[in-house]
């Protein structure tokens, strides 16, 4: 081959480079392919550009804004009796000479007596006598006092019942996990919230904001993390009898790719952080190969949420839309917004490579395939030197 025709066949591969079929290894899809909503193997997406709106409707589902994701914020219920716990009856009548008479009737106005402390047995009775068997299992003391007058009204003079709780083997909560003091702790008649409960089992044992909370309820749970319960007041929703709660540590982390200062899984080390504090984290945009214009966040969102931000989501299927948000750092006022763009755990940055990066690339690839040729001519030249001056 000429060297004519090894230069104009370079030329071509970089016209084609330069052209967008680049032949260059990358760390990832360039600028212009995430720009377009091109997708080869992956699910579609919808790519959402960083705006004053669009940071305004984000703080609505954020991590600072997440009340209500205990559905449940109903007070507890009365404490009901169950089987296994240990009741207590007392019975008052308004004169002496009645149904019960102690033995020091004779010494005090009126009169009461106070039945032995009894099981509420495996059926969910308790026995009084004169009134058989009492159904105590699932009833408020106030039901069962009830029931009891009923059943000696006729006999009794003007009776009046108190009943009592006294060992609570029922209506416990159960508190799990990375806590101090895991155990189940008996339901408070004034009632409790989740952290007051968490309290009582001696408290967190990791940093606040490595730490989830999952409330489970008649079969059904939801989870925040620890810190949802201390900024969002009305994510601490009150404990119900029989309800578990699980505490887990699992620290919140977001993973770096692309024309940043390091590329990696970097953990949040606070309850939440904006794209800016993660860039900085991940060391910032490397000035000599990133596109300022080419920044991404890529994460699902709530089909609620995409389309408050305008994606179409006639082409998804599921509750959540594959989202790709663009910060571009060209613009100063960027910088303000990525500061007011709250991370989410699992969330992947992507600082795209600038245009000229991957001309630069096959360049110096083609230095490299030229040097190799002159090499070769270099070499055949000597040979051919050493030949003559072996002949003389």
């Amino acid at each position: 081959m000429s060297r004519g025709a090894f230069f104009w066949g370079v030329m071509s591969l970089v016209l084609l480079s330069s052209a967008g079929c680049s032949i260059m290894p990358m760390s990832g899809p360039e600028d212009h392919v995430i720009k377009s909503e091109i997708t080869r193997s992956g699910p579609e997406y919808g790519l959402v550009k960083l705006t004053p709106t669009v940071v305004d409707i984000l703080k609505e589902y954020g991590p600072g804004a997440i009340a209500g994701s205990f559905p449940d914020n109903r007070p507890p219920p009365s404490i009901k009796f169950g089987i296994g716990d240990v009741v207590a009856v007392s019975i008052f009548e308004a004169a002496a000479g009645g149904l019960f008479i102690p033995a020091e009737a004779g010494v005090r106005p009126g009169n009461f007596v106070a039945l032995p402390n009894q099981n509420v047995d495996s059926a969910g009775f308790i026995t009084v006598p004169y009134a058989g068997a009492i159904k105590a299992a699932g009833r408020t003391p106030s039901e069962i006092q009830s029931d009891i007058v009923k059943a000696i009204g006729n006999r009794a003079i003007e009776p009046q019942v108190v009943v009592s709780l006294i060992t609570q083997n029922t209506s416990l909560i159960s508190v799990l996990g990375e806590v101090n003091a895991p155990t189940r702790l008996t339901a408070n008649a004034a009632g409790e919230r989740i952290m007051d409960v968490i309290s009582r089992a001696g408290g967190i044992k990791g940093q606040g904001w490595e730490t989830w909370v999952t409330l489970e309820r008649n079969g059904k749970r939801a989870t925040v993390p620890f810190g949802a319960l201390v900024y969002s007041p009305a994510n601490n929703v009150w404990v119900h009898p029989g309800d578990t709660i699980y505490v887990y540590r699992e620290p919140q982390i977001f993973l770096a790719f692309g024309a940043s200062g390091s590329q990696g899984q970097f953990p949040f080390d606070m309850w939440k952080i904006s794209l800016t504090q993660a860039m900085a984290k991940a060391g910032g945009l490397l000035d000599a190969q990133a596109e300022p214009s080419g920044v991404y966040v890529y994460r699902r969102e709530p089909r609620e949420l995409a389309e408050r931000l305008g994606v179409d989501c006639s082409k998804y299927v599921g509750p959540t839309v594959p989202i790709v948000y663009n910060a571009d750092f060209r613009d100063p006022a960027a910088y303000f917004l990525a500061s007011k763009f709250d991370m989410r755990d699992k969330d992947v940055v992507f600082a795209a490579n600038a245009a000229t990066v991957d001309t630069a690339k096959f360049l110096q690839f083609v230095r490299v395939v030229i040097a190799t040729a002159n090499d070769t001519e270099v070499a055949t030249q000597n040979a051919q030197l050493i030949r003559i001056y072996s002949r003389q």
